[in-house]
């Protein structure tokens, strides 16, 4: 991709993403994913009804007169978006493929993030770190981020969740918000991830195609492992085959329900040929019943 289509693409994005985060997220995200903590604000004095343990002492001896210390709520937040960037995004059989809708989720909460004054970093990986954009403030900083989503070239193919949420942990050290945008074609990674919302806020988005709930009966068929490279023939029409695909994906399915059910982790599941406006919002709402 040339200069001039990265340029076309990336603008492409930040109207439909931003416009979206204008009209429909910006309210929802600043409800649902604010600051956990409480900053210290202004002393006033006491007043009926305070609670003691707020006393500012050293102001009340200096005035002969007790003051309180007043505190609010933290508004601002580091938002950290963790992009799966692995050889298995790179399919899609409906309207996109899961790389491009990832990277359009990815756009739409930078752009929501950024109009609550939040900083926003990205960590993309593959079974290793393939690149770390620290956390930083402004559109420019989005524009970047989304011009890296467009034309990111991968050095490897494979998967690894489990070190991507332990870079997390060491490179962010002030708790912060991260989405995890996967397809979540691995296993192994729950202990990392519990690790990594006990001391962050961690949220899961699933981009998964309806192909992959199911195989075509297409007959015999050479498919090959965006992952591994391997490549096998495999008949579609068996009815073995079909039973032993189904079963894969159900078997996935409850591995990640019951990972992010152990860990606490709010998950979003959205197919690469549905609106993940729907999915988004609820994901939103349920946050802010709790």
């Amino acid at each position: 991709m040339d200069a001039a289509e990265i340029f076309k693409k990336v603008r492409k994005i930040e109207i439909k993403t931003r416009g979206l985060s204008n009209q429909i997220f910006s309210g929802q995200y600043h409800s649902n994913f604010k600051g956990r903590g409480m900053a210290f604000s202004e002393v006033r004095e006491y007043q009926f009804g305070d609670d003691i343990r707020s006393i500012d002492w050293n102001v009340t001896a200096r005035f002969n007169h007790p003051y309180v210390k007043i505190f609010e709520e933290e508004r601002e937040l580091t938002v950290m978006l963790l992009i799966d960037v692995s050889g298995s995004n790179e399919f899609g059989t409906r309207v996109e493929m899961k790389e491009d809708m990832i990277t359009e989720i990815a756009a739409v909460l930078a752009f929501s993030a950024i109009q609550n004054n939040d900083k926003v970093g990205v960590i993309f990986f593959s079974n290793t770190i393939e690149k770390f954009i620290p956390p930083k403030k402004g559109t420019s900083h989005i524009l970047r981020i989304i011009r890296e989503l467009v034309d990111f070239k991968t050095v490897n193919q494979g998967t690894n969740i489990s070190e991507s949420l332990r870079f997390l942990t060491n490179a962010i050290k002030k708790r912060c918000t991260t989405f995890l945008l996967s397809d979540f074609m691995d296993k192994g990674f729950e202990e990392a991830m519990q690790i990594a919302n006990n001391k962050h806020d961690v949220v899961a988005i699933r981009i998964y195609d309806p192909r992959e709930t199911e195989l075509p009966n297409i007959g015999l068929a050479k498919f090959k492992d965006a992952e591994s490279g391997q490549s096998t023939w495999v008949d579609t029409s068996s009815a073995v085959t079909q039973k032993t695909y189904r079963d894969w994906f159900m078997e996935t399915e409850k591995y990640l329900k019951r990972v992010f059910l152990k860990s606490g982790v709010d998950v979003a599941k959205i197919r690469t040929d549905e609106d993940y406006v729907k999915p988004l919002l609820s994901l939103f709402k349920r946050r802010g019943a709790r």
